[in-house]
């Protein structure tokens, strides 16, 4: 029942995967994934390979190379249990793939594995993952910004993300904020995130530590009448972020999100005195926020 759960989940988002494949970072990361695959299976190319096998086929794998791929296939299962989206799944298998292989093409020839190595440091260095740019209602911050929206209105309570574009995590987490900016953004509920990998005092004003040792990114934090009410993930004394699941359902449950848009509909309508008028001005504001925001995006 799970394996035709997941047939049908896979077929009904193909068309979304079908183009979110087609970017560039995603095709040369294919592409370096099976590159070892390729060379092995190649012919014309796998005769003059060196093999360990007893029979000399050199256009087969070896046990050696059996056991790194089988290491390979239980560590991206290991880290794709607490993957989120397919972007994190996909990414996962991209990733530990370029490192099985570095170990595989090194082992293989070294002039293979050297080459392969700077092709991958020129993809890392030339190519970055693509950024979210699908509908949201998000404000996005700045450093002399920040404080100002926040303490503005008292009635408002924020969700604010700090996050880096460098971030792996933060990039597979934007999908998911946005869909609950979508949801549960209101007057009186407004949802932020700023990049204190580009504002560095912003990350020291609100001491979310961007070290990738600090596992803190990406952050929410919850402010009512200007302050911090709450954070996920919490920072134990050693200053590491304690483990914690970046999903709808731990959001929506820890942050009371249904509950504070209830709170805030009802704010809604003392504000607005039940009149057309003012919601629709509402929504042209709102409407005119996601353009503003998503300008701000592509400009970081």
């Amino acid at each position: 029942m799970g394996l035709i759960t997941g047939v049908l989940a896979f077929l009904y988002h193909l068309p979304q995967i079908y183009k979110w494949l087609l970017k560039p970072y995603y095709i040369v990361s294919f592409l370096l994934t099976v590159a070892f695959l390729v060379v092995r299976k190649a012919p014309g190319l796998c005769e003059h390979l060196a093999t360990d096998r007893e029979d000399g086929n050199s256009c087969d794998f070896d046990w050696r190379e059996v056991e790194i791929l089988m290491f390979l296939s239980a560590i991206v299962m290991m880290k794709n249990r607490r993957a989120i989206t397919l972007e994190q799944h996909i990414g996962n298998l991209f990733m530990f793939s370029k490192v099985a292989n570095v170990i595989l093409f090194f082992r293989l020839d070294v002039r293979l594995g050297i080459l392969y190595l700077a092709l991958c440091v020129a993809f890392v260095m030339t190519c970055k993952p693509p950024l979210y740019m699908g509908p949201e209602y998000i404000k996005y911050f700045s450093d002399k910004t920040i404080d100002e929206e926040l303490q503005k209105d008292g009635r408002v309570t924020w969700i604010v993300e700090f996050y880096a574009n460098w971030s792996s995590d933060c990039q597979s987490f934007a999908p998911v904020f946005a869909n609950l900016s979508l949801q549960y953004n209101c007057a009186g509920l407004r949802f932020g995130k700023v990049d204190i990998g580009r504002y560095g005092e912003v990350s020291q004003r609100y001491k979310v530590s961007t070290s990738p040792l600090a596992k803190q990114l990406p952050s929410l934090l919850l402010f009512q009448g200007g302050r911090e009410v709450m954070r996920r993930p919490m920072v134990d004394n050693k200053g590491r972020a304690v483990s914690w699941t970046f999903n709808e359902e731990n959001i929506i449950r820890e942050f009371n999100l249904n509950e504070l848009f209830q709170k805030s509909k009802k704010l809604n309508k003392k504000q607005n005195g039940f009149r057309t008028e003012d919601g629709s001005e509402e929504l042209q504001q709102e409407t005119s926020e996601v353009q503003q925001s998503t300008e701000s995006k592509k400009d970081q």
